[in-house]
């Protein structure tokens, strides 16, 4: 496939021409100027400091002297990585942008990291990709395309650290019978920039558990985008962040159910401290008409344990077919629970330690997603470390060390 195939014809609509009923429908394509730029008054955007994008979102913004770095620990058995031209047929199969900053990020990108799980590979042990940031001097686009082959079963842990103003594209095939773990840790410097665009196809009875943890950045946007091409797919889509003073992290994801008989779970917890701390999660799940038997739920919840934080959270569901197991979706956003706080005290723990434990039992069902117990403990130290050094505990009880 070479790019200028793959371009799809600027659409517009005309006079007599009814605009998409969903986001499926919406405008895709490879090429940049087809979409407008962002003036943060697009649905999509509107909840999103465009200003703060660090030119991930223009054409002209210069590339990085030095670009964010990825390494793959190890191969086992079954597992291969290599670098590929944009000319590899399988580029854009399964991710064609439908918002400008992922046209951007698949025209400046000039090469691909293709990861390959043979068919019917058991891979036993994680296989860790380290996304290592270049600086701040100017912007990195990437792009990366995941093949797990039919029956396979593997886990990936995409692990992002450093300073990078980052725009990139990941593209997600989970072949038929097959089972992916994806773990994406964003774990960036504090003054960070990063917008990505993760797209996942699943073949007949394919899995996929999908897990984002973002912690760090001064703005964080990841959208999660699912789509079915065949019966018996399921999704469970895992998250969890947690915003400190100043930072803007945005969790988006589109489930379209469109065969019938697979199903989906959502499920984000988030929690944030500190002036300006703002969080976004937007899940969009569309059932189509085709798509009987489906069966799914979203949730969202989110701690707000200082003033001045804000967290804005909105779940869609669309069902154009009432021949499904079952659709639903939740989302709650609250102040710490001081009946929590009030029972962990009456039996002798010391203040500062149960507003450890209640944060750390609010995370803790995602946390348990994670499929390597050393990231486990180690985001939970993390997140623990997060809280101590916020607003939330009272500086007397930090420099004790309560």
């Amino acid at each position: 496939m070479s790019i200028e195939l793959a371009v799809a014809k600027p659409h517009t609509h005309g006079a007599g021409e009814a605009p998409p009923k969903t986001k499926s429908q919406l405008l895709r394509s490879f090429e940049p100027a087809d979409f407008p730029a962002l003036t943060g008054r697009e649905e999509d955007w509107r909840f999103t400091p465009i200003k703060r994008l660090a030119g991930l979102d223009s054409l002209e913004t210069a590339p990085a002297a030095k670009a964010a770095e990825y390494a793959i620990r190890s191969l086992p058995e079954g597992v291969s990585a290599e670098a590929v031209g944009k000319d590899d047929e399988r580029l854009g199969s399964i991710l064609k942008p439908f918002d400008r900053p992922s046209a951007i990020a698949w025209a400046k990108s000039e090469k691909a990291l293709l990861v390959a799980i043979s068919p019917e590979a058991q891979v036993t042990e994680p296989v860790w990709i380290d996304v290592t940031g270049g600086g701040l001097d100017g912007a990195t686009w990437a792009h990366t395309f995941i093949e797990v082959g039919h029956h396979a079963d593997v886990t990936l842990i995409v692990r992002h650290t450093g300073l990078a103003r980052l725009g990139d594209n990941v593209e997600i095939a989970v072949g038929d019978g097959a089972h992916l773990r994806l773990v994406v840790v964003a774990e960036w410097d504090r003054e960070s920039t990063h917008v990505e665009h993760q797209k996942a196809r699943l073949g007949r009875d394919a899995k996929l558990d999908h897990i984002a943890v973002t912690l760090g950045g001064d703005l964080v946007r990841q959208y999660l985008s699912v789509d079915y091409a065949a019966q018996g797919g399921s999704v469970d889509a895992f998250g969890l962040y947690f915003a400190d003073a100043g930072q803007h992290l945005e969790q988006r994801q589109l489930v379209d159910h469109a065969v019938p008989d697979c199903r989906s779970n959502v499920n984000y917890r988030g929690a944030l401290q500190g002036d300006g701390a703002h969080t976004v999660w937007i899940g969009d799940v569309l059932i189509q008409d085709a798509a009987t038997g489906t069966d799914t739920y979203e949730i969202n919840r989110n701690l707000v344990l200082s003033d001045g934080a804000r967290a804005d959270s909105v779940p869609n569901l669309e069902i154009e077919t009432g021949e499904i197991v079952g659709a639903g979706h939740a989302s709650t956003t609250g102040r710490f629970d001081e009946e929590h706080l009030f029972y962990l005290q009456s039996r002798g723990i010391p203040e500062a330690e149960a507003r450890r434990l209640v944060v750390k039992g609010f995370f803790n069902e995602i946390v348990q997603k994670i499929p390597d117990e050393g990231l486990r403990e180690e985001l939970t130290e993390l997140v623990v470390a997060r809280l101590d050094a916020g607003r939330f505990l009272a500086p007397a009880d930090v420099e004790a060390g309560a």
